[in-house]
């Protein structure tokens, strides 16, 4: 059997983020993968937002990695000569009666350290986005945009430049804690493998429960059972009605359906958040829903023409979707599991606050697993 020093599960923005971080000072890591490429699944159906962190509550996991992360993250795109924009949000109320939710944003936004905020009235949104109509709206000046892949990518050759290994096609079909390790075996590109480590980082992704439960947790005992909620996009054909980032005030499982221009400027409508029982990447949703809820801060979306563009799956540890539910990052020690650290219900703003969640769990490794 094979020996490591650290296996982190899953190769998505997350896992390459902690194995980037990692190898900057430990050796004998390896990340696995069990798609042809990595970041094939969250990581690759997001719309590459960089959020500036004032969805979350004060004092939680994503306030406080989401803000972090968002200066990591262009700090990081500014070095490596990575592509990105910083374009602002304009988070609107279209009604008086969503004027407290806009109050409630920017309360959150202070408390969790967003610089720059600013509330605008209705001539002031006009100016910047002339086709928005809104009575208010709270502007965050670093948010912004990034191509996920660039990002991904980038964690990538730090990984492998600092020693570290990227296996594809391996999957993880069992593991056992052995008493001072775990022993992690499974198939690799249809063969076998077997691996001994000291440190298993699970950040599976909309796996990860079952990657827990593999090592022997009671998922549902834990809080740790996913359920996947679906979101997709549909893409404005023709020139971009907005040059910034517009979001409603946010409903239900998500944010609501928002208009993003991307790196080359054209704008996205999306997501909805609906959940599922399977991971299905295919159409399941009308044109005339997103046109419906968008054209009330954008009226001039319904003489405009939009196609289906692309969709994703969240994996959510709330059941309903509306209960607010941070990221769970937890080293399992005092569960009988010392050295096992779990990432569950690494959502939005998982990508924003990936570089921060690898300086997290590299936090956690140094203090209580290295010691």
């Amino acid at each position: 059997m094979d020996s490591a020093n650290i296996v982190v599960i899953g190769a998505g923005v997350v896992g390459l983020a902690i194995a980037a971080r990692l190898s900057r000072t430990h050796k004998g890591i390896y990340v696995l993968e069990k798609n042809h490429r990595i970041g094939q699944e969250i990581s690759s159906h997001n719309s590459g937002v960089i959020h500036s962190g004032i969805h979350y509550p004060p004092g939680s996991l994503k306030a406080r990695l989401c803000v972090r992360g968002n200066q990591l993250i262009y700090d990081l795109c500014r070095i490596n000569g990575i592509p990105f924009k910083r374009l602002g949000k304009l988070t609107v109320a279209t009604d008086d009666s969503q004027i407290t939710v806009l109050d409630s944003l920017y309360r959150n936004g202070k408390a969790n350290g967003v610089e720059g905020l600013r509330f605008m009235d209705r001539d002031k949104i006009r100016q910047m986005e002339p086709n928005i109509d809104a009575v208010k709206a709270l502007y965050s000046p670093s948010s912004g945009i990034v191509e996920p892949d660039d990002i991904i990518q980038h964690f990538a050759a730090t990984t492998m430049k600092n020693d570290g290994i990227i296996s594809t096609q391996t999957e993880v079909t069992d593991i056992r804690f052995n008493g001072s390790g775990y022993e992690v075996t499974g198939t690799s590109v249809g063969r076998p493998f077997a691996f001994e480590c000291n440190t298993l980082i699970n950040s599976a992704g909309l796996y990860s429960d079952r990657i827990a439960e593999t090592v022997g947790l009671d998922v549902d005992k834990c809080g740790y059972r996913l359920n996947y909620y679906k979101g997709e996009y549909y893409r404005v054909l023709g020139p971009p009605p907005v040059r910034m980032l517009v979001y409603p005030v946010p409903q239900g499982a998500g944010l609501g359906i928002h208009l993003t221009p991307d790196m080359s400027g054209s704008v996205k409508l999306g997501p909805n958040a609906y959940p599922v029982s399977e991971i299905d990447y295919n159409q399941g949703s009308k044109s005339d829903d997103f046109m419906n809820d968008v054209a009330q801060f954008l009226p001039g979306i319904r003489k405009m023409k939009i196609e289906y563009d692309s969709s994703g799956i969240r994996p959510k540890i709330a059941g309903s979707g509306k209960q607010f539910m941070d990221f769970i990052i937890r080293h399992e020690k005092d569960r009988g599991f010392p050295g096992l650290i779990n990432l569950i219900g690494i959502e939005s703003p998982g990508l924003t606050a990936s570089p921060a969640i690898g300086e997290y769990v590299s936090g956690i490794y140094e203090s209580e697993i290295v010691g």
